[in-house]
């Protein structure tokens, strides 16, 4: 996926709230395993009703994927989308601007 200006700022927006990095991290750090609700919750101390919330924003946001099995819900970040978010904010790196003329600053 081919991220575009709208795309970057609902996963910035998503990724903007403390708890919701967090979770984020450590879906990456657990690898395309991934982790059940309860465990991410385990791990954060988050009541199980805020989890629900934080993660629906970041599948929302195209950052994280659900798969039930069976009564559980395996979470995992979606590599792709992160390395498509990192490649946008650093497409242009070090590209320079083009100096904006004073004669058009009202």
């Amino acid at each position: 996926m081919t991220y575009e200006l709208t795309t970057a700022a609902t996963a910035l927006s998503a990724l903007g709230h403390a708890v919701r990095l967090h979770i984020f991290r450590l879906l990456v750090t657990a690898g395309p395993d991934g982790l059940p609700v309860g465990d991410i919750g385990a791990h954060l101390g988050v009541p199980p009703s805020t989890l629900a919330h934080h993660l629906t924003a970041l599948v929302q946001a195209g950052l994280v994927e659900q798969e039930r099995q069976g009564r559980t819900i395996i979470n995992r970040a979606r590599y792709n989308a992160m390395d498509d978010l990192i490649a946008y904010l650093s497409s242009e790196c070090c590209a320079g601007v083009a100096s904006v003329s004073n004669d058009n600053v009202a």
